[in-house]
């Protein structure tokens, strides 16, 4: 099992404004925690003792947060980039600076999930690509509409997983042959994934049936993390 992640904690999170006001998106609470609590806990719980933190907005806060809670009993460095440098910079300073393993956990820190760690990790060691992204069923948050053959509505769905449509969740294995990859600003989406498949250098690990996970990123999902938390019985 790997023992170190890397967590990217300096989003400005302008869709949870007010919320972040005076705090990074990472320190807005969920079930009356912040959202880094929930994602260092499940980190833990999951064999995790190194921790690198990336921050940038409102890093004094972290610095702070960190400090108060004497660093969750881990072995923590910080590493600082800018919001400007997305999120391409945040994680190829934090690598680069911090991580000497040759394969380690990658996230964003407003990701909350119940999946078991070492899934992911299995698949990443099995194939050693260069990214193992963890993937989640897209959750379409509209109303589904399906049709007859004469075009009546035949059902009507609010909040339908749509069960052959699958998302990256923010949730990865990198090995560190991604800094050759990894450009000095830009999106880990658009400007490294996007090119490594082209690579066959992706491989994936599609989250079972008793799996979950939730993003959060408006204020509204902090209503649903709430309750997901409450679910798996974290909360």
């Amino acid at each position: 099992m790997l023992e170190t992640a890397v967590v990217i904690a300096g989003g400005e999170g302008s869709r949870l404004y007010p919320l972040t006001a005076d705090k990074p998106k990472t320190l807005v609470e969920v079930a009356h925690k912040p959202l880094f609590y929930w994602v260092v806990r499940w980190l833990k719980a999951n064999g995790i003792r190194k921790l690198v933190v990336g921050v940038a907005y409102k890093k004094e806060k972290m610095y702070e947060y960190l400090k108060e809670n004497d660093n969750f009993g881990l072995e923590v460095k910080v590493s600082e980039h800018t919001v400007e440098g997305g999120t391409a910079q945040a994680f190829k300073l934090a690598i680069s600076r911090h991580v000497k393993e040759d394969d380690f956990i990658a996230m964003n820190s407003d990701e909350l999930t119940n999946m078991r760690l070492s899934h992911l990790v299995d698949v990443h060691l099995k194939y050693k690509p260069t990214a193992t992204l963890c993937l989640s069923n897209f959750y379409c948050k509209f109303s589904v509409v399906e049709t007859d053959r004469l075009n009546f509505a035949s059902s009507f769905v609010y909040g339908k997983k749509l069960p052959d449509t699958y998302i990256s969740n923010g949730i990865y294995v990198f090995n560190r042959r991604i800094l050759d990859h990894i450009p000095d600003r830009g999106s880990m989406e658009d400007d490294v994934f996007k090119k490594l498949v082209t690579k066959n250098q992706i491989a994936t690990y599609k989250m079972s049936d008793q799996e979950d996970w939730v993003s959060v990123n408006s204020v509204k999902d902090i209503k649903e993390a709430n309750l997901k938390l409450k679910e798996w019985g974290y909360a």
